[in-house]
């Protein structure tokens, strides 16, 4: 994990003053990190009947859809309000600063599939419960969450307690 955390680069003060941004764009530059990072995100869940990986906008779409490639299996964009052109199904969540939204068009999940939700980061916890929650909203049943690299002193994890959590780097 060492060699995929020195891919990782610190920009000091974003998006705000006293935050500490964990930037991926190294990572996603190095093709060869970049598969090790997916090959390891999807270790766990290789030999399991997994029908569809879900990703959170926007950097959810990188790895998840490159993780759904690995895995034979098709992707689901979980996406802002107001981007998906079909029918959508919708959660409201708070955040730290304020509310947001996730929709999923409403034919993206069959009751009973085996959903993997995969995101760059797990910070609070918000965004990734929201995504479950929208996710069992369809019918799906979330089999894990599975992130690049885990804040542990937000304690994202504790909004995830009922899914197994995958994390490649902790900080």
């Amino acid at each position: 994990m060492q060699s995929l955390k020195a891919k990782i680069r610190d920009i000091p003060d974003f998006p705000q003053p006293g935050i500490l941004f964990k930037d991926i764009t190294p990572l996603v530059l190095d093709p060869a990190s970049l598969r090790r990072c997916i090959n390891q995100l999807i270790a766990p869940y290789k030999n399991t009947r997994i029908t569809a990986v879900a990703g959170m906008e926007a950097r959810g779409f990188i790895f998840g859809s490159l993780a759904a490639w690995e895995l034979n299996v098709g992707f689901i964009p979980l996406r802002k309000p107001g981007k998906l052109p079909y029918d959508v199904q919708k959660v409201d969540y708070a955040l730290e600063y304020g509310n947001a939204s996730l929709e999923a068009h409403i034919d993206a999940i069959e009751p009973g599939d085996k959903i993997l939700l995969i995101d760059d980061v797990l910070a609070t916890g918000g965004t990734a419960r929201a995504s479950c929650d929208l996710v069992e909203k369809l019918g799906g049943e979330v089999v894990a969450c599975a992130f690049v690299m885990e804040l542990s002193p937000l304690k994202g994890r504790d909004q995830l307690s009922r899914f197994p959590v995958h994390s490649l780097i902790t900080y």
